[in-house]
């Protein structure tokens, strides 16, 4: 029996890095999945690259839009009758530049994607899972969830407001018997991070790069698959018994 055979899976921020290898991982241990972004071409891209059938569905959104949300949760139930496992994974990184150099509206459109869109699938899917009584979130967060990093304000708060929302959404979603969980990578080897790298240094974004990965232990950014491994078993029942946890997945930078 595969990990997730026959779950069904949505996934935001589907068409970016981690949420395509998530997707094909999920694929392969037997779900469904249903990618949304608010990309459509990307989303048709990914979909085509995948190679699913009827077993991959996808529905642009913005996830920070309460209709939008509600839309993507209905197609879901309309086409597969339920929600088993919610990669709350959509997120922008902002613009880099001290606090108070951050233009506002930056500031304002990174806790829309990443605070409300993210509290916009917990209200909507939530209740799907209450009904069934089963189901498993994994909410994306950072190690900047956990720690501070200069330059990236709005980013570095949208992601500590996931920490607290998982917790607040674990402890009311145990009574269900449903899970809610976050993870917390250090950089990873995606489009986000050329963005950040070419913010921090303008001039050498490889420069920045090499310094970036000084700050790991293991010397190195880490994978989509990486983060797609972890996810898939914070999905999966050999998670049964976890909820409400933190989970750094950042080559040893949390060990300092």
């Amino acid at each position: 029996m595969k990990r997730l055979q026959d779950k069904i899976a949505i996934i935001t921020g589907g068409s970016g890095g981690i949420g395509k290898t998530t997707a094909r991982r999920f694929l392969d241990e037997g779900a469904s999945v249903v990618l949304v972004d608010i990309d459509q071409e990307a989303l048709d891209a990914t979909q085509r690259e995948l190679d699913g059938g009827d077993r991959v569905l996808v529905v642009r959104a913005d996830v920070s839009d309460d209709a939008q949300v509600e839309n993507y949760v209905k197609a879901t139930i309309q086409r597969f009758g339920r929600i088993d496992v919610f990669f709350n994974n959509a997120g922008i990184e902002g613009d880099v530049a001290p606090l108070e150099q951050q233009k506002l509206s930056m500031f304002d459109k990174v806790i829309a994607i990443n605070v409300r869109g993210t509290y916009l699938g917990l209200r909507h899917v939530l209740p799907h899972m209450y009904r069934q009584r089963s189901g498993s979130v994994i909410n994306t967060s950072s190690v900047a969830g956990l720690d501070g990093s200069a330059g990236v304000l709005p980013y570095v708060t949208s992601k500590h407001a996931l920490s607290g929302m998982t917790k607040v959404a674990a402890l009311e979603a145990a009574a269900h018997n449903v899970r809610v969980n976050s993870v917390h990578p250090s950089p990873v080897n995606t489009r986000m991070m050329r963005s950040l790298e070419a913010g921090f240094d303008p001039k050498d974004a490889a420069a920045a790069k090499a310094q970036l990965e000084k700050a790991i232990p293991l010397g190195r950014y880490g994978e989509s698959t990486d983060i797609a491994n972890l996810v898939l078993f914070l999905a999966s029942d050999e998670s049964s018994f976890i909820t409400g946890a933190q989970y750094r997945i950042d080559g040893g930078m949390g060990a300092d």
